[in-house]
């Protein structure tokens, strides 16, 4: 058989600005299970274009070990569409952001990312709670009390009042993951303070998002997620306004103003 003539066309396709309008990077952990799905459900669509980077993470689950991803930060940022401008980058793990500070991974992220909006689920998780106009609340996280600690320091710094904080005790966010979303708003049910305004559930490895509203349902206040608060932040930083309560109460208002 005869090899064909191969022909370039003489004029080349004009081209669109970018693929997809707007372009949201995730840094996640090596061993995340959960945050890629729910930006697949809350976050990406023919408007938006989510792109990941993993970075190395090893359990247990310490202010040690969260700690020791900050060098990295700056690789995994910059191996998401290298050269190219995002429109928001989000560094998916909320204790680690609470241990390393907000300052420090936006200084790390913009090496790679110069003048990105960057968010963390802690620093998204106050927004949310804001936007609530909240200053009391109850947390759940599937943490030890150990790596809690941080996290409870984190929002009294930040001038909320934390009227209770449950913790799980797990170490391995691998089994953090595994958590069924309907034992989520069962523990959370217990975990919600009478006089508490709203609840955070901590934890990006947790599938909190998908049970947001039915956690707002059985207690009857509003409820804040780590990557349901990420995805919101992401959301309104591209410009869509969209309500989408059937991720929670959150994800139908405006992103307040810092």
């Amino acid at each position: 058989m005869d090899t064909p003539e191969i022909r370039q066309h003489p004029a080349r396709p004009t081209l669109d600005p970018r693929p997809l309008e707007k372009r949201v990077g995730l840094v996640v952990l090596a061993t995340d299970h959960t945050t890629e799905p729910d930006y697949r459900r809350m976050v990406a669509s023919e408007r938006i274009g989510v792109h990941v980077a993993r970075i190395a993470y090893a359990n247990p689950t310490t202010p040690e070990n969260l700690r020791r991803m900050q060098p990295a930060l700056t690789e995994g940022a910059a191996l998401i569409l290298p050269d190219e401008k995002l429109d928001a980058i989000c560094y998916s793990c909320t204790s680690a952001s609470v241990v390393i500070g907000d300052a420090e991974i936006e200084a790390a992220i913009r090496k790679a990312k110069p003048a990105v909006p960057v968010v963390t689920p802690p620093q998204a998780a106050m927004r949310g709670l804001r936007a609530f106009g909240v200053s009391r609340i109850s947390v759940v996280t599937p943490y030890t009390v150990e790596t809690s600690r941080p996290m409870a320091d984190y929002f009294a710094r930040h001038g909320f009042d934390i009227m209770s904080f449950t913790c799980l005790g797990f170490d391995d966010d691998r089994e953090m993951a595994r958590i069924p979303p309907a034992s989520l708003v069962e523990l959370a049910r217990q975990a919600m303070h009478p006089d508490a305004e709203a609840l955070f559930v901590s934890c990006t490895a947790l599938r909190a998002a998908l049970a947001a509203a039915a956690i707002e349902e059985a207690t009857g206040r509003p409820v804040v997620t780590s990557n349901q608060a990420t995805a919101w932040n992401c959301l309104r930083l591209c410009g869509d306004d969209t309500s989408h309560p059937q991720w929670g109460r959150l994800m139908t208002l405006a992103l307040p103003s810092d």
